[in-house]
């Protein structure tokens, strides 16, 4: 059977792939999204099954990245998907998944831009434009771009290290969720050269609900961008331990989202 939308990208994007292919499948049916995790079975040719998702699908959605442009299968799909649009069968749609350069073919073609607008305004906008029961089990539904790790240092300090792995976040804002008073804490972010900063006392709820305090930290006309985390300090300015809880990203006014640990 023909796909109306075709997914092309690199498993190396999947988690990002399968919050959009989830979506679709939502809006237009999981029958009418060609993405190889649920279209392509165990025993399935995957080459004649990519073929005849591209016998006459809508749309082609190619997930742009430095990972898809270097893969073979990847380009031939696009490829052929190219052609297709050219002889008016097929809208070839890309997305720019991370900082790479698009294609020379592609740069004529009106893309989707997530790495700068994020996953979500992504794929409003995918739905937007493909708008006019199997055993797949979701591996990648709580996907983010934003990830953290910690390190404990000798003198009682804390360095959170905030990586984005895809896109750029044009909003660096985080707060760090702390059972400590401000007089037992001072914070930075590390080599940069000024910072906006605050303490607020009784800012989060907690598990127990009881209310945490919270250090805000984003750096001064910085966007948080793949492969050049951004490292925030937390020091010790008395002789209580640290007691870091929650580490959150800023979404919009009064809301706030957890940052996995990477």
């Amino acid at each position: 059977m023909s796909h109306k939308i075709f997914l092309s990208h690199n498993h190396n994007d999947k988690p990002l792939v399968e919050a959009v292919a989830l979506r679709l499948a939502s809006i237009f049916g999981q029958d009418q999204v060609f993405y190889d995790s649920w279209t392509i079975r165990p025993g399935d040719g995957i080459i004649d099954q990519m073929n005849k998702g591209l016998e006459a699908p809508e749309f082609v959605f190619f997930f742009v990245s430095t990972n898809s442009l270097k893969s073979d299968m990847v380009k031939l799909e696009w490829q052929n998907a190219l052609y297709s649009a050219s002889k008016g069968k097929t809208r070839l749609i890309p997305i720019r998944v991370d900082g790479c350069d698009m294609p020379a073919l592609l740069k004529q073609s009106l893309f989707i831009d997530m790495y700068t607008i994020g996953l979500e305004a992504a794929i409003s906008q995918i739905v937007s434009v493909a708008q006019g029961n199997t055993s797949f089990t979701p591996q990648f539904q709580t996907f983010s771009n934003l990830t953290h790790s910690i390190s404990n240092l000798d003198d009682g300090s804390i360095e959170i290290t905030i990586q984005a792995s895809h896109m750029m976040e044009p909003n660096p804002n985080f707060a760090f969720v702390v059972l400590n008073e401000e007089s037992e804490i001072s914070y930075w972010i590390k080599g940069q050269p000024g910072i906006l900063s605050s303490f607020f006392q009784n800012a989060f709820q907690i598990n127990d609900n009881s209310m945490a305090n919270a250090v805000v930290m984003k750096p001064v006309n910085e966007a948080l961008i793949p492969k050049k985390p951004l490292t925030f300090q937390l020091m010790k300015q008395s002789g209580a331990n640290l007691n870091l809880i929650h580490v959150l990203h800023e979404q919009g006014e009064n809301k706030w989202s957890i940052v996995p640990l990477g």
